[in-house]
């Protein structure tokens, strides 16, 4: 049982070091090693994309009660993404090829039985047994009489680690936002065509539907009035206008949210689900199914199309 450990404990600044201003992808690798005092330690951090912060820590045998610590310092650096954070740690110099006498020559009384069992004339492998688990290694007991020590170095390789990580995850993200600026304005550009074809389709809408009363109606006379209420109510059910202005609206926050500070992922997608909305509401109020009707749901589907490849970049965003 390891004793209470009244060595330094986390500052604010240390554990909670705040974010840099910057977009950052939710994928990257980093290492960093520290040799120094007859110890050698490396921090090796994976991190892949995730809905939240899924954190892994692999210690080696001792480390455990510094554990809260670096679990504490890591959620401070990092919102989301599964992550995979392994600590190695050997001794270096002559304290390397230290040899745990007492399981050394258990190999060799279970060798030397195994033997005598069976009449084998071969000696040990001498090699083969200082290769085996536990022969030459670092003890848990020297590492809790200097885990105090040791513990300074793990946390600045861990620093170290997350610096190189944070630098590549926002080298990863600033060539996903450069992608991502690209499809908004095809989005744009797809929703200005649809706003033009909107509007030269409303007076050959307003034809066509007298065309249509006409034949239904045969020789008796249409009321003006009547018609032109007809034609009013049946343009408002195809008017793409509002839904145009809210799509403009989330693209131009789309784009703000981009040059702003990290841990935006989540207001991301939640913008691109609108925006796949009123595309599909672009596609419920096609005018029909002549050319301007046919040129709308064309872009719509396009917009669509843009707007979930968005998503799938946005799946890799902090």
């Amino acid at each position: 049982m390891n004793a209470p450990r009244t060595g330094p404990q986390p500052s604010s600044a240390e554990s909670l070091k705040p974010d840099s201003a910057g977009l950052r992808s939710m994928t990257g690798y980093a290492q960093a090693q520290i040799v120094e005092n007859g110890r050698s330690l490396r921090v090796t951090i994976r991190s892949v994309n995730h809905r939240f912060l899924d954190l892994h820590l692999r210690l080696p045998g001792g480390f455990e009660p510094i554990e809260p610590r670096i679990r504490q310092i890591v959620r401070g650096r990092v919102r989301r993404g599964h992550l995979d954070v392994t600590i190695h740690f050997e001794l270096a110099g002559p304290a390397a090829v230290s040899v745990n006498h007492e399981v050394a020559a258990a190999y060799l009384n279970a060798a030397n039985a195994l033997r005598k069992q069976f009449g084998i004339q071969a000696e040990p492998d001498m090699g083969a047994i200082m290769r085996l688990p536990g022969v030459i290694g670092t003890p848990a007991a020297s590492i809790g009489e200097g885990l105090d020590a040791i513990e300074q170095v793990v946390m600045r390789c861990l620093g170290e680690s997350l610096d190189k990580l944070d630098r590549m995850r926002e080298q990863e993200a600033s060539h996903l936002r450069e992608e991502m600026r690209a499809r908004l304005e095809n989005v744009s550009a797809l929703a200005q065509r649809v706003n033009t074809l909107a509007e030269r389709a409303r007076p050959a809408f307003a034809r066509r539907l007298e065309v249509r009363l006409k034949d239904l109606l045969g020789e008796s006379q249409i009321d003006p009035v009547r018609l032109a209420l007809e034609a009013s109510i049946a343009a408002e059910r195809s008017d793409v206008s509002e839904e145009l202005t809210r799509l403009d609206s989330h693209v131009h926050q789309f784009d703000l949210l981009l040059s702003s500070a990290a841990d935006i992922g989540k207001k991301l997608d939640f913008l691109l689900q609108e925006m796949q909305r009123e595309a599909n509401t672009l596609l419920s109020k096609t005018p029909g199914n002549d050319q301007e009707g046919l040129e709308i749901t064309q872009l719509a589907l396009e917009i669509k199309s843009e707007v979930e490849k968005l998503r799938e970049q946005v799946q890799n965003i902090e």
